[in-house]
């Protein structure tokens, strides 16, 4: 691995850490981290109440970039593996369910995007 590609996978790491307690001071439980299936990742899982969510976290220099950097194609990766989940997991099925995303960037808050896929 890259001196670079390890840097990048440390700043991931730490993003996904903070996104994480992030979602918990706003009262979620998080579920899994970094979920891993056939059909992709998802850096999130979080519950809150009857809602399970699945998050997908970007830290880039603005939170616009950041948004920019989860492309349909990803969005449709995202969505494969929560349907994946959801089938290995089947107590959550009936749980409302939705794909957000959390944006970091330097010296702002995190921005906590709701419902980024469409159905």
């Amino acid at each position: 691995m890259t001196q670079d590609r390890q840097r990048r996978e440390r700043k991931g790491r730490r993003a996904e850490t903070l996104a994480a307690w992030y979602l918990r001071l706003k009262g979620y439980a998080i579920i899994e981290h970094r979920y891993k299936s056939p059909v992709g990742e998802i850096d999130l899982i979080a519950r809150r109440g009857n809602t399970l969510v699945f998050v997908e976290v970007k830290a880039r220099k603005t939170v616009d970039l950041a948004l920019e950097a989860i492309t349909p194609h990803q969005q449709t990766r995202i969505l494969r593996a929560a349907h994946y989940f959801i089938s290995q997991n089947p107590a959550f099925a009936h749980a409302e369910q939705r794909v957000d995303a959390l944006c970091l960037a330097a010296g702002r808050w995190p921005v906590h995007m709701h419902d980024i896929c469409p159905a």
